[in-house]
């Protein structure tokens, strides 16, 4: 299944193969903060406007209401972000 991920104006798909929202951004060249990968330092944290994600792990950096960390979620529904 395939869900849609909108920033900036610019609409990508998020495809089964990426893993987490942060590899589906640097797949289309959209630049998004990042240190660990895993949930730990919450570089990639980001606002989440709409829609709706889970964790596969849920991340032991702090998250904020309407945040989410591109590093280690994925989207549940078609999403619109905004990188801070």
């Amino acid at each position: 299944m395939s869900f849609s991920i909108t920033i900036e104006d610019r609409e990508i798909s998020f495809l089964e193969e990426d893993k987490n929202i942060l590899n589906a951004l640097e797949r289309e060249n959209i630049e998004s903060h990042f240190h660990c990968r895993d949930g730990f330092c919450g570089a990639c944290r980001c606002s989440l406007k709409e829609g709706s994600v889970e964790y596969k792990q849920y991340p032991l950096a702090y998250v904020g209401d309407n945040e989410i960390l591109t590093c280690c979620s994925y989207p549940t529904s078609n999403i619109i972000i905004e990188i801070d």
